[in-house]
């Protein structure tokens, strides 16, 4: 019935040690001798996701970045969407009174503006090194490029990332989404795509499949569309409430193999 598998990262598949589980790299691995492509779908950037494809053996299968702004294909970009510079710069003038940490996302460059408590641990969480530059370097240096940003992350205290927030929201609200994984974090990426959008140009373009053979795990308010959308969609039991209510099935917490149990339960018996 299901012929392809959509998987989160953080918090959905990983363990307590935020690697992966001798269990789950056999289950992967047992899904591909079968055929059945398992694709990874994240907000990360590629470089924080490829180290994670070669232990499951699914290198040469697609990635689906930055909440679906960056489709790789063979290692190729076949759909690309990003921040407008002009955003960026909006933003940037607002911060310079806040100081908030804003890491900025281009493909695989990941620039972050100083090396603080925040760069250090994104490095222990994604195993990537990024570069050091201001952000109005990394703003000049895109503009004349004519490149923007497929993902910000805004790091900081709890009431300087709402100031953030809610100027994004008055002011650039149309053109973006805002993800707060919790309060120190803001994810900002394009409204225009999703996780789900991501999914429908895959399975269409690469697959041929229809989304009703596609199943999908998650966790997070980023994979609420994702998990209404699929043929089956599973949130592990530790997602947010929101996304438990609205996901067809609910399996054991990430940390606890919950993407591996349903593998084998509902593909590999």
């Amino acid at each position: 019935m299901f012929k392809i598998v959509f998987s989160d990262i953080d918090g959905t598949l990983l363990n307590a040690d935020r690697d992966l589980s001798p269990l789950t790299i056999q289950t992967i691995k047992s899904l591909e001798e079968r055929d059945i492509p398992f694709i990874l779908i994240s907000s990360r950037m590629p470089a924080a996701m490829r180290h994670l494809q070669q232990k499951l053996g699914i290198a040469h299968q697609p990635i689906i970045s930055y909440n679906g702004g960056l489709i790789l294909v063979d290692g190729k970009a076949v759909s690309s969407t990003e921040i407008q510079i002009s955003t960026l710069e909006s933003l940037h003038q607002f911060n310079i009174a806040h100081d908030v940490h804003l890491s900025l996302f281009h493909a695989d460059e990941w620039y972050v503006p100083r090396e603080d408590f925040w760069t250090r641990r994104e490095i222990n969480n994604t195993k990537v090194q990024p570069q050091l530059s201001s952000n109005a370097e990394v703003l000049e240096s895109w503009k004349a490029a004519g490149k923007g940003a497929h993902k910000i992350m805004a790091m900081g205290e709890e009431e300087k990332i709402d100031s953030i927030r809610d100027f994004l929201v008055k002011n650039h609200g149309e053109d973006l989404h805002l993800y707060r994984s919790k309060p120190s974090y803001l994810e900002i990426a394009p409204r225009k795509i999703s996780k789900l959008t991501a999914v429908e140009h895959l399975l269409k373009e690469h697959f041929r499949l229809p989304l009703s053979q596609s199943m999908a795990f998650g966790d997070n308010y980023n994979d609420r569309e994702m998990l209404q959308g699929v043929g089956l969609g599973i949130a592990v039991g530790n997602a947010k409430p929101e996304v438990l209510e609205i996901a067809h099935m609910v399996t054991a917490p990430g940390k606890e193999d919950g993407v591996a149990q349903s593998i084998r339960e509902i593909l590999l018996q």
